[in-house]
């Protein structure tokens, strides 16, 4: 069978390295990059590092308003899927990428298989969580990370093709966690800085809230390394917000330098679901700048704390720390050939 995996950002790109290696021990796959992120350190440099084919469409979408966006994205991808003419459109997580692919399939009475379905943060504001639940309820087969995604999609109806596979961002960490620390250039003291990331609309968008942001790190016990995503960036000047002496602003690191970076820090401060789930996976605490988290099982075992952008909940956040039991809640790092299995297995029964 002709698998289309569409594919935007930076977390998928992730994601999609060990899914893609499965997928094509058993069928053909066509690779369409969006162009979502498109900065080489946001999207190129981790095609090379994790060893992603090179896409075989390149649709060049770029920024834009998320009508923008998601418009242009789908347009194009209906063109290739019409070209192509796949049994399946394959995506992965919650991004615009992800919506207009699985639009776009629907559409066109294509199949659609979803990566990570069934999360939910209860919060419609975030442009995520309407990607997820529009995604969800026009795909065939929902690959479900966790019991607790399985519970969602069930207390919304949808139990028909739903998977409980485990999580592929365990696979890619097991695959490359031992790489990151023989190739990365990191080499800061373990446990000698905090790591944060701060990109969400939510947060960069209010001047209030990034301002309180920054200035909790100001606040922390030492140095902070912030690697900043281009729109925080841009925000940052527009705000007229100049980091403390100990935030030391940096460019977004490659994937094995970010992955050593986070296994070796004190703390992580960030407003990504991804990494607070990398986070969990590697040990590290947590201290997530929102109200809300679509990964609850990282707040189960304490590794993980909500605390908004009120900078006194941060820095005491940061300075208590967390970390209680901690439970494989996010599978055996086998999810990539469960999809692929069950996708071989739907070819099967749909002939």
């Amino acid at each position: 069978m002709k698998v289309l995996s569409v594919v935007g950002a930076r977390p998928q790109f992730i994601k999609c390295a060990p899914v893609s290696r499965e997928i094509r021990k058993r069928h053909e796959e066509v690779l369409v990059h969006t162009g979502q992120h498109y900065d080489y350190l946001l999207s190129e440099v981790f095609f090379k590092d994790l060893g992603i084919p090179e896409p075989d469409y390149h649709l060049e979408i770029g920024s834009g308003s998320h009508g923008v966006q998601t418009g242009r994205m789908l347009a194009a991808i209906e063109e290739v899927i019409a070209k192509e003419e796949p049994g399946i459109v394959l995506v992965y997580g919650d991004t615009n990428s992800t919506l207009a692919g699985a639009l776009a399939a629907a559409k066109m009475h294509v199949p659609v298989a979803h990566v990570e379905a069934g999360l939910r943060s209860f919060d419609r504001r975030m442009p995520e969580e309407v990607n997820r639940v529009l995604t969800d309820h026009v795909s065939d087969l929902l690959f479900c990370p966790t019991a607790t995604a399985v519970q969602n999609l069930a207390a919304e109806g949808i139990t028909r093709g739903v998977r409980l596979t485990g999580d592929v961002m365990v696979d890619a960490l097991e695959e490359n966690l031992a790489l990151a620390k023989e190739r990365s250039s990191w080499n800061l003291p373990r446990g000698g800085y905090y790591l944060a990331t701060v990109h969400r609309a939510g947060n960069t968008d209010d001047p209030a809230a990034l301002r309180a942001i920054m200035s909790a790190f100001s606040r922390l016990d030492g140095p902070v390394i912030f690697p900043v995503h281009p729109r925080t960036r841009k925000k940052l000047a527009e705000y007229g917000i100049v980091p403390a002496e100990n935030v030391q602003v940096i460019e977004p690191l490659p994937y094995f330098d970010m992955l050593a970076a986070l296994a070796g820090a004190r703390a992580v401060l960030t407003d990504s679901g991804g990494v607070q789930k990398e986070a969990y996976i590697l040990k590290v605490p947590c201290v997530t700048l929102r109200e809300n988290t679509e990964w609850v099982e990282t707040l189960e075992d304490s590794w993980n704390v909500l605390v908004g952008t009120d900078a006194d909940r941060i820095v005491a956040a940061a300075a208590r720390g967390c970390g209680g039991r901690h439970a494989a809640r996010f599978g055996d790092g086998r999810a990539a050939e469960r999809i692929a299995t069950i996708i071989s297995e739907y070819e099967s029964e749909n002939q």
